[in-house]
């Protein structure tokens, strides 16, 4: 059965702590409920740190290590590492943006997000949100989002761009990868104008060295990407990746192996059958010239 989770606020450390807190349980030979009698916490709250819906504190680590009988100095620092670096990160740069997230869990998957080294995008119908444009961005979530104000709309936009700026640049960029129906070509949002604007930052953005977009030309017909849009997010090991699926209300990951690996196959599919990163960029470029500025 695919495991299924509605999308709740975690770093990649915290996901990285919950494979080592049960890695190190199962290989102790423990269940949840004798570590429970022993150190005497709730056993819910245990499972919760495991699946790494809550975080934890040094201390009950401690305790969680002590009861697995880890005595190696090293390995029970960089575990320790792991609950600190999780603490750092519950102060991130979308808090002050809380009001319009957190309704449709929209700030756990920017904490999945922060933490992924690479990202792997299909999207029929409208271009991905790193790759937007600030007008095409408020005009997309005005126009899917009506019950919002414009105050909200333009906080959401601000989002947008902060996490272009935090997952596309700097130090350490994410890698991005993604594919694009050629219906996203079509659709006006906003007015040609914006469109135009989009397409020339797509172009713009797909010569970064971490970035590569390619088209999906309507020749191809029927294909594996019609069941509609997904992003594979990968981690530094040892977390493992997981499928973001969003939708209106309350946004899932999938993160069992077979589900990952059946994503992976699809996006591989579609790479295959689209059109090469330079014939995208021609055709973005030949688009935009044909729109009015």
């Amino acid at each position: 059965m695919a495991l299924k989770r509605k999308l709740v606020p975690q770093s990649v450390y915290r996901r990285q702590l919950a494979t080592r807190l049960r890695e190190l349980r199962e290989a102790s030979g423990l269940t949840l409920t004798e570590v429970s009698e022993q150190i005497e916490v709730n056993q819910g709250s245990l499972s919760r740190i495991e699946t790494g819906e809550r975080g934890t504190t040094p201390v009950l680590v401690r305790a969680l290590l002590d009861c697995y009988a880890v005595t190696d100095t090293e390995l029970r620092d960089d575990i320790l590492d792991l609950v600190r670096a999780d603490k750092e990160q519950q102060k991130p740069w979308w808090r002050k943006y809380s009001t319009v997230l957190t309704p449709t869990r929209y700030d756990g998957y920017l904490a999945l997000e922060a933490g992924a080294v690479a990202l792997a995008n299909y999207q029929p119908l409208l271009v991905p949100g790193l790759l937007q444009t600030e007008d095409y961005a408020r005009a997309v979530i005005a126009q899917m989002r009506p019950d919002l104000g414009a105050d909200q709309v333009d906080a959401l936009v601000k989002v947008r761009m902060e996490r272009q700026e935090s997952r596309l640049s700097g130090e350490r960029p994410a890698e991005l990868r993604a594919v694009l129906d050629e219906g996203v070509l079509h659709r006006v949002i906003g007015s040609p104008g914006v469109m135009r604007q989009q397409f020339e930052r797509l172009a713009q953005v797909g010569e970064q060295p971490n970035v590569t977009i390619q088209l999906l030309p309507f020749a191809l017909g029927a294909h594996p990407g019609l069941y509609g849009p997904f992003v594979i997010l990968t981690f530094p090991q040892p977390t493992a990746p997981l499928v973001w699926l969003e939708n209106p209300n309350n946004s899932v990951y999938l993160e069992s192996q077979s589900d990952v690996q059946n994503y992976t196959d699809t996006f591989d599919q579609l790479r295959a059958s689209a059109l090469s990163p330079a014939e995208t960029l021609t055709r973005l470029i030949r688009t935009a010239e044909e729109l009015e500025p």
